[in-house]
């Protein structure tokens, strides 16, 4: 398996995993140039790709999906919620008939020879998904956008060779940052998305042996950098109750405007 981000941030979100024989973008949040780009780099096509995964339907995730499925005709997938939030996109445009294919947080399906699981997380959207990949015995998940974690959220992402992972703010950021009150509410909020330091002790329960690629994405512009999400997820896991030293992952972040490291498990 292959897995890479296109583009990772508060402004617009593409990420591709695949196999030898089957190429998947989870979200397109940048736009038709951008993520050809992307793809170019990864000596792909987009009428090679079989398949587009939409975790939800905020502008940052599908803002390119009109333009490029409009030309490459490449199936959506997403839950009824994010479809019917997609179809209320005012800059989606006319899709052809037929792109749309509805799935199930919890149902296992097949694109090519990769095994889905999408799983439901705590976002303000209608019906959001994070989406665990598997490929004979190798596993990559993506997940971002989600306010708090469980038990259930800790369950679907074990025995991982490789994770995207939200770390969205840094808290005293936000707090003194230039947001609105009621967006920072928001933000910090149940529904909102992960902190560098939840991020990190989610991290350390799902830390084992074989998990060997870890990219922190989806972090915010206005309220966090890169150093500042790296050093503080690394200090979780050196603080928390693991065997684990943060010095010993291998972590990089995902860039807001270019292509990371293409990881092959």
């Amino acid at each position: 398996m292959r897995m890479c981000s296109i583009a990772s941030g508060s402004s617009g979100n593409c990420i591709y995993v695949g196999s030898h024989k089957t190429h998947i973008l989870i979200d397109t949040g940048i736009s038709k140039k951008r993520i050809e780009e992307g793809l170019k780099e990864l000596d792909i096509k987009g009428e090679e790709l079989d398949g587009i995964l939409i975790t939800h339907e905020h502008s940052d995730h599908i803002q390119g999906l009109g333009v490029f499925s409009r030309k490459y005709e490449i199936p959506i997938y997403a839950t009824q919620g994010t479809i019917k939030g997609i179809q209320g996109y005012s800059r989606l445009g006319s899709m052809p008939e037929g792109l749309f294919h509805i799935i199930h947080n919890d149902e296992i399906f097949r694109l090519g020879d990769i095994m889905i699981n999408p799983f439901a997380i705590s976002h303000d959207a209608n019906e959001p998904s994070g989406y665990r990949l598997e490929c004979g015995d190798k596993s990559v998940a993506v997940v971002t956008d989600l306010g708090i974690y469980d038990e259930y959220i800790v369950s679907k992402l074990q025995n991982l060779d490789a994770v995207l992972l939200e770390a969205n703010h840094d808290l005293h950021m936000l707090e003194v940052g230039p947001y609105p009150y009621a967006l920072k509410r928001r933000v910090m909020g149940d529904r909102g998305h992960l902190s560098n330091e939840l991020s990190g002790r989610l991290l350390c329960d799902i830390l084992h042996d074989n998990l060997k690629h870890i990219i922190l994405g989806h972090l915010s512009k206005e309220n966090n950098y890169e150093s500042l999400a790296y050093e503080t997820v690394k200090l979780e896991v050196t603080l928390g109750d693991n065997i684990y030293q943060g010095d010993d992952l291998n972590m990089a972040v995902a860039k807001r405007d270019r292509i990371s490291e293409i990881i092959t498990i």
